[in-house]
């Protein structure tokens, strides 16, 4: 059993099953993404962290979303509460399955990016 694990065990049963079924899904997309508790979060790690999600009383969350992404997606986002780079959700209001795999894969686009810019970076360095 993993630290993911550990954390989705300790949770009452209905938010248990709402992330697990969240965690499926990311990992469907994020092919290859290593998964490991970070900021005290299930976190999925795909060339830096991809995306944390996390129980709450009242609420869940995902993590991870940017700016650009929220304003992107404004319109799908409109039913749930969000903030800066945070969506949040409910066993009785889950994220859809379609709007998940696609803000996984906004996400998986960013971190190609970023290590590409790292990578060029990096290169370019003592020449």
């Amino acid at each position: 059993m993993n630290d993911v694990d550990k954390y989705l065990m300790a949770l009452p049963a209905e938010q248990r099953d709402a992330l697990e079924k969240l965690r499926r899904t990311i990992l469907s997309v994020a092919k290859g993404a290593e998964e490991k508790i970070s900021y005290g979060m299930p976190t999925v790690y795909y060339q830096g962290n991809l995306v944390h999600f996390a129980a709450f009383k009242d609420h869940m969350s995902l993590f991870g979303a940017s700016a650009f992404m929220s304003s992107e997606l404004k319109s799908e986002l409109a039913d749930f509460k969000t903030s800066k780079g945070t969506i949040q959700f409910t066993v009785e209001k889950p994220l859809p399955v379609a709007l998940v795999k696609k803000i996984v894969r906004m996400r998986i686009a960013e971190n190609d990016e970023r290590a590409a810019v790292r990578s060029v970076t990096k290169k370019g360095v003592g020449k």
